[in-house]
């Protein structure tokens, strides 16, 4: 069974399905082409949209990456649970990207940012004179999406007014403007978002039942990072590698101590502290290596585990346990698992010894 390694990338720039580089196999990377539409609001995306990544060889991630695939083809809503961090806007933007409607825009909401007062206009747009200040007729986020997706971050943050008017528009869609008479309507996917437990929210009646079974469509549950530790070492090393592009560095790896501490590491704030930690340890650094000292993280050195031993002929060993496994290091039957050493350890000694363990993938095993 070959595994997909796809990348969770929190910045925005044009992609496409393809393979990432340090796949063993087909990466799951959906990827917008660019397009010359746009409409001009920072939230209205069309088809060119966010880098997107799942970096991870994991069962986790796995999970994940099949169930985007398989509802993204169909118009099912889909809601998306995960702690902050974790990437839910990503999934959803993934979906889109392998959805019919992926050259129609994609259009977010965070509703949890905004005012009570004024979600109504920003869903359904308003008429000129509704309220104060409203200068114009305005279209809002489901006019603007019309054909596309809609992406409903911390939906969970919704006022009880705006939850019926949502449930009438998953159903019905059909929707006016604030202010306005003529019924508009509007076909859109809606993917929501929200870090909150909605099926306990709706039994305690903080949340409408009748929209949580209507989002709850095809649940997706995007893993904490410390639920998959074992892809730590893989976005790592993804985001060294972009931030030292884009500052200007040459930084060609990662030390074993450091990266044994950053696997050690709980991850709080998920994939987005990673990020934000590994472009700050770039900043810091002084030579081509990204030592401990680099990272700054609370407790960073804590519970970091010791260094195994190898064989003293470890080039020998490292080489036959990597043909064995066909150059993969993680999972099942990998060379890191042949060898009893954490893969990270692993990964730091291939690149020490300079060993090509991607030569090793077309290679038939040694018997």
């Amino acid at each position: 069974m070959s595994t997909a390694i796809a990348v969770l990338d929190f910045e925005s720039s044009g992609q496409q399905v393809g393979h990432h580089p340090h796949a063993g196999a087909t990466a799951l990377t959906p990827m917008f082409g660019e397009t010359s539409g746009r409409t001009g609001r920072a939230d209205v995306i069309g088809s060119s949209g966010a880098t997107l990544g799942m970096v991870g060889e994991s069962s986790a991630m796995q999970r994940v990456l099949d169930r985007v695939a398989r509802v993204a083809p169909t118009g099912a809503s889909v809601l998306v649970t995960g702690e902050t961090g974790t990437g839910k806007e990503l999934v959803a933007r993934a979906i889109h990207a392998g959805s019919p409607r992926a050259k129609r825009p994609f259009v977010r909401v965070n509703c949890g940012a905004l005012a009570e007062g004024v979600v109504a206009s920003e869903l359904f747009g308003h008429e000129r004179g509704s309220f104060t200040g409203a200068l114009e007729r305005r279209k809002g986020r489901f006019e603007l999406a019309n054909g596309g997706t809609i992406f409903l971050d911390e939906v969970g943050e919704l006022p009880p007014a705006l939850q019926v008017a949502l449930l009438r528009v998953l159903q019905e869609g059909e929707f006016e403007r604030v202010g306005g008479t003529e019924t508009l309507r509007t076909d859109v996917r809606v993917v929501a978002a929200t870090n909150r437990n909605l099926e306990e929210a709706a039994s305690e009646a903080k949340f409408r039942s009748d929209l949580f079974f209507r989002l709850n469509v095809f649940p997706i549950r995007v893993p904490a990072l410390r639920e998959r530790a074992e892809d730590i070492p893989i976005l790592a090393e993804y985001w060294m590698s972009r931030h030292s592009r884009t500052i200007g560095k040459t930084i060609r790896g990662i030390e074993e101590s450091a990266m044994a501490a950053l696997c050690a590491y709980p991850w709080p704030g998920n994939i987005r502290e990673l990020q934000n930690v590994v472009e700050r340890a770039v900043i810091l650094a002084r030579g081509n290596l990204l030592g401990l000292g680099d990272f700054e993280l609370p407790n960073l050195g804590y519970a970091v585990p010791p260094k195994p031993a190898l064989p003293s002929d470890e080039r020998q060993e490292i080489e036959r346990a990597l043909a064995a496994s066909r150059g993969r290091v993680y999972g099942v039957e990998g060379a890191a698992e042949t060898l009893d050493v954490p893969p990270t350890t692993l990964e730091a000694r291939i690149r020490r010894l300079g060993i090509d363990k991607h030569a090793f993938r077309r290679r038939a095993p040694r018997p």
